[in-house]
């Protein structure tokens, strides 16, 4: 199970990449760490610094075949980034075209929105981004987590920290179907 986990060069939630990522190398896969940017990237422990991590590789250099999944953390800075970011917005858009999954979670799904991938579907995240969704076409609902799979490829999401685990349960289901 190959895994892209997709940010920014500053404003991921810590959290929200470094669990998701321990959980996908737990079962086996091989998570990646992409950016819009070389060298480290800046996590945040919500508005505060935390840790900096290494670049695996850019956007600009991966093509989705690459990778059985994506996962999109949040942090407000790192989704409303990346969704300014022709290339990311792309790659993002490229999964569901593919028919690969995605899980995001918390401010994540505003790259989602920027990406137009979220109409007709079900969702959830951080509740600020509600109306957002509802306004892009999609569908949303305040719980734990949503697998939607009304569309060319699972669409898994949660709301917040809070929800990790069973946001990393889900999305290890459905991407360990796609890579066996």
């Amino acid at each position: 199970m190959k895994v892209a986990f997709l940010v920014a060069p500053e404003g991921v939630e810590q959290i929200e990449l470094t669990d998701p990522w321990r959980a996908v190398e737990e079962a086996g896969g091989t998570p990646t760490l992409l950016s819009t940017g070389g060298g480290r990237i800046q996590a945040f422990n919500h508005l505060d610094k935390a840790d900096t991590f290494p670049v695996d590789r850019q956007v600009g250099d991966v093509s989705v075949e690459d990778f059985d999944g994506l996962v999109l953390p949040g942090g407000v800075a790192n989704p409303d980034a990346l969704r300014t970011d022709e290339e990311a917005v792309a790659f993002v858009r490229e999964f569901f075209q593919a028919g690969k999954p995605v899980a995001s979670i918390c401010h994540g799904p505003w790259t989602l929105i920027e990406a137009d991938v979220v109409r007709g579907r079900m969702l959830t995240s951080w509740p600020s981004l509600r109306t957002d969704i509802r306004n892009a076409g999609g569908n949303w609902v305040d719980e734990q987590v949503v697998v939607c799979t009304a569309g060319p490829n699972a669409l898994i999401t949660s709301r917040k920290p809070d929800d990790l685990k069973a946001f990393e349960e889900a999305l290890l289901r459905e991407f360990s179907a796609v890579s066996a």
